[in-house]
């Protein structure tokens, strides 16, 4: 056997660390969206790349937030929230709206380009897509919480902008369609 099986074999004893989960999660490519709540001066917007469809029937899908972040309880008092699929050219937004001190309300609005949607959430007119939900469940797993929303409204765009990707630590690109 060699060393390498030997230590997959060993690891479940020992149970991997977060360095090494972190690391081996970062090997899957992920999207990059806006999740907002709100909109206008009481707008909040933060980076996320958690998003999962999860049933057709009825229309649901996925997010994960922080169980202690600022996103969570604003999502909960309003039952729901909006998911913006950043495109290639967002980038800046990307990074923008991860940091802690990230712009909220009528400064997200205008950074963003934003309008509300039909939930009373943020959504972006120039991003690839954008899903507008209302609350369907919440589960805490963890130190997160994984907040399901009905998909009442959406625009795929019609310019088939190219989705913004993030993998192994950094924004990568697809490669042009055949």
């Amino acid at each position: 056997m060699t060393e390498a099986a030997t230590t997959l074999l060993a690891a479940p004893e020992a149970g991997p660390d977060v360095a090494a989960f972190r690391a081996a999660m970062g090997r899957f490519p992920t999207g990059v969206t806006l999740l907002t709540q709100g909109s206008g001066d009481d707008a909040i917007v933060m980076t996320l790349n958690s998003l999962t469809s999860v049933s057709l029937d009825p229309l649901l899908l996925l997010v994960s937030v922080k169980a202690d972040g600022r996103m969570r309880p604003r999502v909960a008092r309003a039952g729901s929230f909006a998911v913006n699929i950043l495109a290639e050219a967002q980038l800046d937004l990307s990074t923008l709206f991860c940091r802690p001190d990230r712009p909220e309300g009528a400064l997200a609005m205008r950074r963003l380009g934003a309008v509300p949607g039909v939930t009373g959430n943020a959504v972006l007119p120039s991003a690839a897509a954008w899903f507008e939900c209302e609350l369907h469940s919440e589960h805490v797993a963890g130190d997160h919480a994984l907040l399901i929303g009905r998909v009442v409204a959406l625009e795929a765009g019609v310019d088939a902008r190219r989705p913004l990707v993030f993998h192994q630590g950094g924004y990568s690109r697809l490669p042009e369609a055949s």
